[in-house]
């Protein structure tokens, strides 16, 4: 009886599959972005559904963006307070958690948060469509899935990640205001004229910018993982978790890139 060996393929083999199917990936999805943009563009316009997506994104987040938010505040001020009181600087506090919480913290943090709560959502909730034939059923029955369920969810999570940045701001400066008014008895006031004294309208500009690409970032990933996704409920998962990771990994080279191109506006 003769035993069969199995062929180890070679190395150089396995690289460049691995490489064929990197940038067979990076097409499809350069393709899908594409059609998303050609859908968004074309009638019918879906806007109950983006009313309804928008609800799901916005206001079932709130309860984590607020406490997020909050303890963001309470935290990064309770950190500061040391380093400047070495050098007699606790009256900077309030400018210096202003511009790092607008500049950084907001849209980053709010960017992070979403995608880890809506994008795996949004991951595992196409993906299972996908998989249990729901996209194709509503293909027979002449309804256009790509829009209904793709081109919605992108712009719910591109119209409402900004506004939520906004809100967690304003809550995670609450909540550095209870903290230098319980260690110094600063004013609100006080508090609000010395912490927006060096904010520009540039750094409102890039944090709302920000916000939308990172918004969109996530819908898309989310969506493309959700719509692509194969091998049963085992991709269900997969798809879930790769939204996650491949949005929070986007939104920091997008962080790099943006902050990068704001500085150079700050030179001029």
């Amino acid at each position: 009886m003769q035993m069969k060996v199995k062929q180890k393929q070679p190395r150089k083999y396995v690289i460049s599959k691995k490489l064929d199917d990197f940038f067979f990936d990076v097409y499809a999805f350069v393709q899908f972005i594409g059609r998303f943009f050609k859908e968004l563009i074309l009638p019918p316009y879906e806007f109950k559904e983006v009313i309804r997506q928008c609800y799901m994104v916005g206001v079932k987040s709130l309860p984590l963006i607020t406490l997020t938010g909050f303890i963001t505040g309470i935290v990064f001020t309770k950190q500061s307070r040391p380093s400047l009181s070495e050098f007699g600087a606790t009256s900077w506090l309030p400018s210096l958690v202003a511009i790092a919480i607008i500049r950084a913290l907001a849209p980053l943090v709010t960017g992070l948060i979403t995608a880890g709560k809506v994008g795996s959502n949004i991951g595992a909730e196409l993906g299972s469509m996908k998989v249990t034939e729901q996209i194709d059923a509503m293909e027979v029955s002449a309804t256009n899935p790509f829009k209904f369920l793709v081109t919605t969810r992108v712009l719910a999570t591109t119209y409402m990640v900004p506004l939520l940045m906004l809100y967690m701001a304003l809550v995670a400066m609450l909540g550095a205001y209870v903290n230098v008014h319980s260690n110094e008895e600063t004013s609100f006031a006080s508090f609000i004229e010395n912490g927006f004294h060096n904010i520009s309208f540039l750094d409102l500009f890039s944090s709302v910018i920000k916000s939308i690409v990172f918004g969109f970032t996530i819908g898309i990933v989310a969506c493309y993982q959700g719509y692509t996704t194969t091998q049963g409920t085992q991709g269900v998962g997969r798809a879930a978790n790769t939204s996650v990771v491949t949005s929070m990994f986007l939104i920091f080279i997008e962080e790099i890139i943006i902050v990068q191109i704001t500085n150079w506006f700050r030179v001029f």
